[in-house]
């Protein structure tokens, strides 16, 4: 399966989303399509070999919607693009200004004493709004009509054109004195006003990705031929050696292969305070280079930079959509055949209710028709969850999904697996102790020779070790690797086995003589691995790794909101205590196999929704079997690949702002769902004229599409107000 992301023009409510939605999904070929109605985009997932993007559009465009393929410039299009719209907006908004204010004025003040030919006048003025300013309204009735369905298109163009056309009765056959010629026109032009205010709210809840986009730089130094030449970053490729000197942007993603410097990495990971780096250490595309200047050698370019994957994922985020979602596309899927009806139910009703007019039987339908948009329950979870997400990324805590913003904020239980996440993955050789007859040069020589192919952190500290000691690692044969218990290997004529000292019993080898050492280095925190011959135990070696230094804080922050922690890991139960009671993590999982961290996972998910947090490599399985998989690893490509969350640094005081984010999100999503469901709840009946035989209330036309119009805007404006939250 491929994907094609797509810009949607003409969508004017959740029942335009719902129609495309239905048009791209029933093509042949696609997988699965999601509509934003917030963006104004969908994300279609086909199969290439049945059909192609340009098909899909055109799928599109057949409903009546304009449709344009996104490319990799999509923010700049994007951006000219709502300048046009603004622009078209702008000027049906003034010439309906224009014509609505002097028929409001005319109409209002001149109601009891009419001028000469007034109802010609007025006429005259509502035309155009009706038939240019409302234009689009008729076309997206038409649109939906073809596609035996209905939208706010709809809802507009009934409740504007009876009000019109019963109006053009009333001047030409009946001779009235009294219409609604000021009604339509100024119903439409708070429609468009509306939608005016609306478009430059919601341009605003995508203001992160485009402050992201934002900090790609234009030009780097490019090391040609041994000479430097400014080129644009689009012209380089990967392997080219690149110079940043302070002040400038780090062009793309690289290695230092020279020099050192201070780069702040805020932008990208969240990390307030600047970094130094040095010769070998890789550098993030669009970071800051604060001092010192250095060669680097390219690894990646454009849309593989660590800043495009991260753009990537959080627009991938805001188009899916949360489950919360759900509920308001089942209820606008229905909403306006329900309005239909309820309106000539109305205006039946009031038709043949003994004492009133058709004129009262036509204001109260079309007062229905205008008042019953459901554009502020479409825009209610996409503009929140757009903010939500925006802020996260700000913040360097990466959210992969709707369902992971949704969930998050109601996780009973957090997991943490203990080396590279609770620690800091950096362990060293703090002590080693010595059988009888052996030396710790000659231990470390063969311990570092059966470690030296581990990339596990605690074999590489002993590898570290010798060669700080000066000793060169032994040349090993016939190599065998334990998965999660130790290694084996041939040193000369005799085999060596290094691990803990139950996978030395497991082999056949004495180690009774130290388990009372080893207990004692254990119960001080620190991991024991044992190094033996056929013959029995070699040495211990005693190894620690460092515990970040928020970890106890944000433990501290998850219990008090309620949350259980526990810790799942290999090492043996003493250094697992050590660490737990150090940190204050509440259960811990010792002795437990890579492929058995899933399985706890799942059984702590029979009580309480469960996150797991690691780095991302060996906690995988046990990341995707959680509710909520949380990675670790300043950004790199397999936390990104793995985690639902991902904290952008190694920082565990990003967990409990990510909880809180979710939290604050949801209940953002929450209030503006209750608000767009309630105003409909209340304002229908109302402009029905439920009210009217005990209270003399009649909504004027004009004064229920202000309020529709006010509701889509507030909801928007709530969504905003989240940037104001803090988390």
């Amino acid at each position: 399966m491929e994907q094609a992301d797509m810009k949607i023009a003409g969508m004017h409510c959740e029942s335009c989303v719902k129609l495309v939605e239905r048009a791209l999904s029933r093509s042949a070929g696609v997988d699965s399509a999601v509509v934003n109605f917030a963006a104004g985009k969908a994300s279609v997932f086909y199969d290439p070999d049945v059909t192609d993007p340009l098909t899909l559009v055109r799928e599109v465009e057949k409903k009546g919607y304009g449709a344009r393929l996104i490319e990799t410039d999509a923010v700049s299009t994007d951006e000219e693009s709502f300048i046009e719209e603004m622009k078209g907006l702008r000027m049906r908004l003034l010439v309906g200004a224009l014509f609505a204010v002097p028929a409001f004025v005319l109409s209002m003040f001149f109601m009891h004493d009419p001028v000469p030919g007034q109802g010609y006048i007025l006429w005259l003025l509502a035309t155009p709004v009706q038939f240019y300013v409302g234009m689009q309204f008729y076309r997206g009735a038409w649109a939906a009509l073809q596609n035996r369905s209905s939208n706010m298109d709809t809802l507009i163009a009934l409740g504007t054109s009876a009000a019109y056309f019963y109006s053009l009765y009333l001047v030409f056959f009946a001779e009235a004195k009294h219409q609604y010629f000021e009604a339509s026109a100024v119903l439409i032009t708070l429609v468009v006003l509306g939608k005016y205010l609306e478009a430059i709210a919601t341009h605003r809840t995508s203001e992160a990705i485009r402050k992201l986009h934002d900090l790609f730089p234009k030009e780097a130094t490019l090391v040609r031929n041994g000479i430097e030449v400014r080129v644009p970053v689009s012209e380089i490729d990967q392997g080219d050696t690149l110079v940043v000197r302070p002040g400038e942007k780090v062009p793309v993603d690289g290695r230092i292969v020279r020099g050192d410097s201070t780069i702040d990495e805020s932008m990208v990971t969240g990390e307030s305070v600047p970094l130094s780096r040095q010769e070998g250490d890789t550098v993030i595309g669009s970071t800051l280079n604060i001092e010192g200047s250095f060669t680097m050698r390219v690894t990646s370019t454009g849309s593989d930079t660590m800043l495009a994957r991260i753009i990537r994922l959080v627009e991938d985020a805001q188009m899916k959509k949360a489950p919360v979602q759900r509920f308001a596309d089942r209820v606008a899927s229905r909403f306006v055949p329900a309005v239909l009806i309820i309106s000539c139910v109305t205006f039946v009703v009031w038709l043949f209710m003994p004492g009133f007019s058709i004129e009262f039987a036509v204001v109260a339908a079309v007062s229905v028709l205008v008042i019953a948009c459901p554009c502020a329950l479409g825009l209610a979870t996409p503009t929140a969850i757009m903010v939500g997400t925006g802020m996260g990324a700000g913040a360097g805590i990466l959210i992969k999904s709707g369902d992971a913003l949704e969930m998050a904020g109601s996780v009973g239980h957090v997991m943490f697996d203990k080396t590279g996440t609770l620690t800091k993955a950096l362990p060293a050789v703090t002590g080693i102790v010595t059988g009888k007859g052996a030396s710790v040069a000659e231990c470390l020589e063969i311990a570092a020779g059966l470690e030296r192919g581990s990339e596990h952190p605690l074999a590489k500290a002993i590898v570290e070790k010798a060669r700080s000691e000066g000793v060169e690692p032994a040349e090993v044969s016939a190599f065998t690797s334990y998965t999660g218990k130790g290694v084996g290997a041939m040193v000369g004529s005799d085999r060596f086995f290094i691990g803990s000292l139950r996978f030395l019993g497991e082999n056949g080898i004495e180690s009774e003589d130290y388990s009372s050492r080893a207990e004692e280095l254990e119960a001080e925190g620190q991991t024991v691995i044992a190094l033996a011959s056929a013959k029995g135990v070699l040495a211990l070696f005693a190894i620690s790794d460092a515990i970040r230094p928020e970890a106890a804080e944000a433990i501290r922050s998850l219990h008090a909101m309620g949350i259980a922690t526990s810790m799942i890991t290999g090492d043996n139960e003493r250094v697992a205590r050590a660490i737990a009671s150090r940190t204050g993590i509440l259960s811990i999982n010792a002795n437990v196999l890579p492929e058995n961290k899933a399985l706890l996972v799942e059984e702590a998910q029979k009580t309480a929704r469960t996150a797991m947090v690691g780095d991302g490599i060996n906690d995988a399985p046990a990341l995707a079997r959680a509710d909520i998989g949380i990675a670790m690893g300043s950004g790199t490509d397999i936390a990104m690949d793995t985690g639902d969350v991902v904290l952008m640094r190694n920082d565990l005081s990003l967990l409990p702002r990510a909880i809180r984010l979710s939290s604050v999100t949801l209940r953002r999503i929450h209030l503006n769902m209750f608000w767009a469901l309630f105003y409909n709840v209340i304002g229908i009946p109302v402009a029905a004229g439920v009210l009217y035989p005990v209270t003399g209330w009649l909504l004027n036309p004009m004064i229920a599409g202000a309020a529709m119009a006010m509701s889509s805007v507030s909801v928007v404006l709530s969504s905003l107000f989240l940037k104001r939250q803090p988390f």
